[in-house]
């Protein structure tokens, strides 16, 4: 008896578009697995229904018969049904308040969830992501900031033409765009009141990359940290881009200790934040780290307030605060925003915000659901990088304990609740649950 494999259609918000598996994929599945999917309609999907009809999927609304479901986002409590087996972001390991009803619920009806952000190799670096491609559209997001910000400033530059990445057909389209405005730069210069204009990344993941590999579009020189006080507008045509390793942006507490990224890791609490010495020397500043409570922020309120009220000038221009941890690495990251209304400005002195481009204080791009922005090229590099699960999420026999479960230790490790219980390493989300 084949088994039933349901592609939901997302609901969080207009933008999300992607999905978990494209057609392409169900093509060699139905070829090679005893498997039927039923995909629901979406007719904003990046993927048609008729491409999945193609594909060999059955277009249904109702997805009672799947014994597994694949989706993207978090799903409304009233849409999910029990005992299923789920794979989607979930976006509770933080113990995240504001999803504890929907984990609470899975574990009353004895359903099991697989969250992708766990699919993890024996090394802890994840399989299964959309990194890339959020960082690619953030930074094509945040060069559009940054040309609306000059263009106010009274500064026409190539960045002005550079739009925002939903707005292109897709990824390549976009790079085109940025490579453009490069060859512009190259030829004509920046005015002289915005050079040097330095790029900052922290971090060397995956966001980190995607972005990068936009930036690198531009006429551009590498320098490192320890060299940024030095930086003169000696080249008209060229940007400069530093990229901050952990090292870079923290130091211990106690000054007679050397730094260690393992003991940074496992002791953050011993560490604090040296980010603020380099932070007048950039023009931008694309955040793509992971944050938590425990970690020192990168950019604080305090630290714009004390610089705005002594009247210290700041070249920073633009914050493009991929991660969007909200009031985190970047504190003045007030909310999160939308693709069609991407920016706001934070204003040290009244500690406020107000949205668009205009106005005194920092501008800060901070769209929280950035892939969904090139919807068709992130899902089918999503889909391929979960296509070696997939037989085996799709055909284990989920009456077992978790004990039994029959998966690859990578999809295994990435199971939050199974029959009514955490899995051992989700034990300590059980305070979270208490609390909310």
């Amino acid at each position: 008896m084949k088994k039933i494999v349901g592609i939901r259609r997302e609901d969080k918000n207009i933008w999300e578009r992607r999905a978990a598996i494209i057609p392409e994929q169900i093509t060699k599945f139905k070829e090679e697995l005893p498997l039927e999917f039923y995909c629901q309609p979406y007719p904003t999907r990046a993927f048609s229904d008729q491409e999945y009809e193609r594909a060999g999927a059955s277009i249904e609304e109702d997805l009672t018969p799947c014994s597994v479901i694949f989706g993207i986002k978090e799903i409304p409590i009233p849409l999910l049904h029990p005992g299923k087996t789920y794979l989607f972001f979930s976006h509770t390991i933080k113990g995240q308040k504001y999803n504890m009803p929907m984990l609470r619920y899975l574990l009353e009806s004895r359903s099991t969830l697989i969250d992708y952000e766990l699919i993890k190799d024996a090394r802890g670096r994840r399989l299964v992501f959309f990194g890339r491609f959020a960082g690619m559209a953030g930074m094509v997001d945040t060069l559009h900031a940054l040309g609306r910000r000059l263009q106010y400033q009274g500064f026409e530059t190539p960045f002005a033409g550079i739009r925002m990445a939903y707005e292109y057909r897709d990824i390549a389209e976009a790079k085109a765009a940025v490579g453009e405005a490069g060859r512009r730069i190259a030829e004509k210069g920046l005015p002289e009141p915005v050079r040097p204009l330095v790029v900052g990344f922290s971090g060397y993941g995956h966001v980190s990359k995607g972005a990068q590999e936009v930036f690198d579009l531009l006429p551009h020189q590498e320098v490192e940290p320890q060299d940024l006080a030095g930086l003169t507008p000696r080249r008209n045509g060229i940007l400069h881009k530093v990229v901050f390793a952990e090292r870079d942006m923290v130091k211990p507490v106690d000054p007679a200790r050397a730094f260690d990224l393992n003991d940074y890791f496992e002791h953050p609490e011993g560490y604090h934040s040296q980010f603020e010495d380099h932070l007048p020397h950039l023009s931008v500043l694309v955040n793509g780290i992971y944050w938590d409570k425990r970690y020192p922020r990168l950019l604080t309120k305090n630290y714009l307030k004390q610089r705005w009220s002594e009247g210290r000038p700041m070249n920073l221009q633009v914050v493009g605060d991929i991660s969007c941890d909200i009031n985190g690495s970047i504190e003045c990251t007030e909310k999160a925003t939308e693709s069609d209304n991407p920016i706001f400005v934070y204003d040290p002195g009244s500690d406020s915000i107000r949205d668009g481009h205009e106005g005194d204080g920092l501008v800060i791009m901070a769209v929280d659901n950035l892939p969904a922005e090139v919807p068709r090229d992130a899902s089918e590099a999503f889909s391929q990088s979960l296509h070696p699960f997939v037989p085996a999420i799709c055909l284990a026999d989920y009456s077992q304990p978790y004990a039994k479960l029959n998966l690859p230790p990578e999809i295994k490790n990435a199971v939050i609740c199974h029959h009514g219980e955490l899995t051992p390493a989700y034990n300590y989300l059980k305070e979270h649950l208490n609390k909310a």
